[in-house]
């Protein structure tokens, strides 16, 4: 894996178990994890990415993230609080995209700052239009944060010193390519104002016309 190009090798191995998600991390410095609802557990809807990129950004967390604060696998959040009710029907609305739609094309296309962290932005126009069916779907249930179309990104670091983030977004800035990003599907995880717990994960299975 040649983290500084920005270039994951996939030997085939199939990624470490990753840390267990934990609300002491968001997506940015304006992204709290979800409010916590009694007696419930809110759904946090992602896309996961292939095993040589989830191996490749989870080692820029582990090299970049305070160690104390580094409890979340690197992941793709497309909605922070889905209602805990709605959780056999995305189940079910997750099996279907899974096996009708192909793996998205997707792109790193830039490294930036969270002010106190950085990111890598990603373009997927094909991804956003998944995560629009599912919005369309749950039309009406959807909290003010997961109705706008939300900037897709990875966060590799996050609640550090300013200048501590800056250092490193010229630092991986400074050799970044775009590139290929693979996404191999879609899970959802339980919030319980704890860890997240994971609830199932779907993978895309539909061909290329």
């Amino acid at each position: 894996m040649d983290i500084e190009k920005g270039r994951p090798v996939d030997d085939g191995k199939s990624p470490p178990k990753p840390p267990r998600p934990s609300p002491l991390e968001a997506d940015g410095p304006d992204l709290p994890p979800p409010d916590r609802t009694t007696g419930a557990a809110p759904i946090i809807a992602t896309a996961t990415m292939g095993a040589a990129d989830q191996r490749f950004f989870d080692a820029l967390r582990a090299a970049h993230f305070p160690p104390e604060r580094n409890y979340l696998a690197a992941h793709i959040t497309l909605f922070h609080q889905l209602p805990p009710s709605c959780l056999d029907e995305l189940d079910r609305l997750f099996r279907r995209i899974a096996a009708d739609t192909p793996p998205p094309a997707a792109m790193l296309r830039e490294v930036y700052s969270l002010g106190q962290g950085v990111a890598f932005r990603i373009e997927s126009p094909e991804l956003l239009a998944i995560r629009a069916r599912i919005a369309d779907h749950f039309a009406g249930m959807l909290t003010a944060q997961d109705q706008g179309t939300p900037r897709l990104h990875i966060t590799v670091q996050n609640k550090v010193a300013a200048a501590e983030a800056r250092a490193l977004l010229a630092e991986l800035a400074s050799g970044f390519r775009s590139r290929p990003l693979a996404i191999k599907g879609l899970a959802a995880h339980h919030y319980r104002g704890g860890p997240w717990e994971p609830a199932f994960a779907r993978s895309f299975r539909g061909l290329h016309r």
